[in-house]
């Protein structure tokens, strides 16, 4: 039994002592890594204390020169200005519509056709004062020939020039009447064409095929708006009024086109609130590049008129925690100090906006999520 056990010793001794030297030629991963920056908190639970802060370099805010800014949303809405009613004079029965809404049409096309007794009465009328006017020429010749043999007198001659030129304001009055109604009174006709005044296009429409008519007593067949300008109506808080004027730049984007951001001016601040939002209307004209429809959805950003100081900091300085963003500045010896700040635009060589929260010249942490991290591993 002895042979064995000595056997077994043997092997045990060898094995212990190739794991040794297996051991010692195995690198010691604790001289090599850099040694974790030990972190302590404060009796303030956003100050913490680090024992080398060497590890966390600092930087000095930035000053950055901007225009303030105001975020809302809106609707667009087409420029009553260039919102123009089509007039149907002549009272009928519309017999044929040639245009429906959301059409675009061009100025002088024909929106839809209207048989209407009017310009019968008209055309009648016209036709009158054409041969009322006929002969009171003739009678005028007549008169005049009399007047210069010494038959009449002049008081006679006077009275058939009266005649005759009243007689030709009636031919005017009726042919007007005529074209008025939307007829020619060289091309009489029972049916009117309705025409498009303006360029632009049906916003609106309220007359359907073998509806009526009733001039000015009817609503407006059709609505025409140019939208090649639009209207930006947006609702701004009572608390935000005093940072809106008028003239100030503001960008537009638009919900259904991410990539596009249009540029407009503020042209009117509305003089009465919603009492019940404590909300004004501000409009805001923008040029359409012929993607804005009337009743899209935008955001309007508004820049004002007079600069603004505010802070920069590199990008790596900001940490999103909590659905807020936070800065970490040193609050002296070994500490730092967690800031709540307001984030705004990214600016060029990936440097960020701070709205508030940080003074140009504060020193902050250049990597907060490195800070962040040795924090949350403590």
């Amino acid at each position: 039994m002895r042979g064995p056990i000595r056997v077994t010793v043997m092997l045990i001794s060898a094995l212990c002592v190739v794991a040794s030297g297996c051991s010692s030629d195995k690198p010691n991963p604790s001289a090599e890594a850099p040694p974790t920056p030990q972190v302590e908190h404060v009796g303030d639970v956003s100050t913490v204390q680090v024992h080398k802060p060497d590890q966390f370099p600092v930087t000095a805010a930035v000053e950055y020169d901007a225009a303030p800014q105001l975020s809302v949303t809106g609707s667009v809405m087409p420029d009553v200005s260039r919102t123009i009613p089509v007039v149907s004079l002549a009272s009928g029965r519309v017999i044929e519509i040639l245009t429906r809404l959301g059409d675009t049409v061009k100025k002088g096309q024909v929106l839809m056709r209207v048989e209407s007794s009017d310009v019968s009465g008209a055309f009648s009328d016209y036709q009158k004062a054409v041969a009322d006017e006929t002969l009171a020429s003739k009678q005028l010749e007549r008169a005049t020939d009399l007047y210069n043999h010494g038959a009449i007198a002049q008081a006679d001659l006077e009275a058939a020039q009266d005649t005759e030129q009243k007689a030709k304001v009636d031919v005017q009055t009726s042919a007007a009447r005529l074209r008025l109604l939307g007829d020619d009174p060289n091309r009489p006709s029972g049916v009117v064409d309705v025409v498009a005044p303006v360029s632009g296009v049906i916003t609106d429409q309220q007359i359907t095929n073998a509806g009526g008519v009733q001039g000015l007593a009817s609503p407006n067949p059709f609505t025409i708006s140019d939208l090649s300008y639009v209207w930006v109506v947006c609702d701004v808080y009572e608390n935000d009024l005093p940072d809106v004027r008028l003239d100030e730049e503001a960008n537009i984007h638009i919900t259904a086109y991410p990539g596009e951001v249009l540029e407009g001016k503020v042209s009117n601040i509305g003089a009465i609130l919603d009492p019940s939002l404590r909300t004004a209307k501000v409009r805001i004209e923008v040029r359409n590049p012929g993607i804005l429809k009337p009743g899209m959805f935008v955001t309007a950003t508004i820049y004002g008129l007079r600069k603004e100081i505010h802070a920069s900091v590199p990008a790596s300085a900001v940490l999103h925690l909590h659905d807020r963003d936070w800065v970490y500045v040193p609050s002296g010896g070994k500490e730092f100090k967690r800031v709540g700040v307001t984030s705004g635009d990214m600016l060029p060589n990936n440097m960020q906006e701070i709205l508030s929260g940080l003074r140009p010249g504060q020193r902050v942490v250049t990597n907060a999520l490195e800070l962040q991290n040795a924090i949350e591993n403590e």
